[in-house]
């Protein structure tokens, strides 16, 4: 039986190489933390369907490299992307200072308007921290990012992360921002949307071809 959805929403996950990104996927998708994490290869890939405001949200996850090596091949998925995590490593400056750069790439190559959520991750390993809260609260802020810490080993925040990404999406489809026909929105009408919203439209469409006029 095909999965019923009412949208579906392309996310990317992006940041630097070690900040725990395949590992906050495969603790959304398989609900455990993944023990054997070595870096991505270029590209992976995930989905879950989740509800969202009532309705029904596949959300189609491409985890990217966070290595240089790897930026050419990744950068050809940024297109058209509804959402994404932006993740760093609260343990690690590095990974921080270097959020401009993914941030400038999301922004650039994905959609002026995509929705980004920035992922302090790690953060059951507050005694190592180099990165205070604050600190990423405001960066979010003056980038008018949303923002969490995130754990992907225990789970925390990690569903809340991706979510709440989700749910500003939905709002903005509703308000009217956002508009899902537009070329490389990065969301797809589900089945359930296109029979409510397509048949008056279609039947219209073949009543005028019938007429020739």
């Amino acid at each position: 039986m095909s999965e019923t959805y009412d949208f579906l929403f392309k996310f990317l996950v992006i940041g630097s190489a070690g900040t725990g990104k395949s590992c906050l996927l495969h603790q959304f998708i398989e609900n455990k933390f993944k023990q054997d994490s070595n870096h991505t290869i270029g590209v992976e890939f995930g989905s879950r369907v989740v509800n969202v405001g009532g309705k029904t949200v596949k959300l189609q996850i491409w985890d990217t490299a966070g290595q240089e090596r790897f930026r050419s091949v990744t950068r050809s998925y940024y297109r058209g992307a509804a959402g994404a995590l932006l993740v760093y490593d609260i343990t690690s400056r590095e990974t921080y200072n270097a959020l401009t750069n993914w941030l400038t790439d999301a922004r650039t190559l994905a959609s002026p308007n995509i929705v980004i959520i920035l992922c302090g991750n790690k953060k059951d390993l507050d005694a190592d921290r180099e990165v205070t809260f604050l600190e990423a609260s405001r960066f979010a802020q003056e980038n008018e990012l949303m923002f969490l810490e995130t754990s992907a080993l225990t789970g925390e925040n990690v569903e809340e992360a991706f979510l709440k990404c989700a749910r500003t999406i939905l709002s903005k489809i509703e308000s009217g921002e956002l508009d899902p026909e537009r070329m490389g929105s990065g969301i797809q009408y589900g089945d359930a949307s296109l029979r409510q919203l397509r048949q008056p439209r279609g039947s219209a469409a073949q009543a005028r071809q019938q007429c020739n006029c």
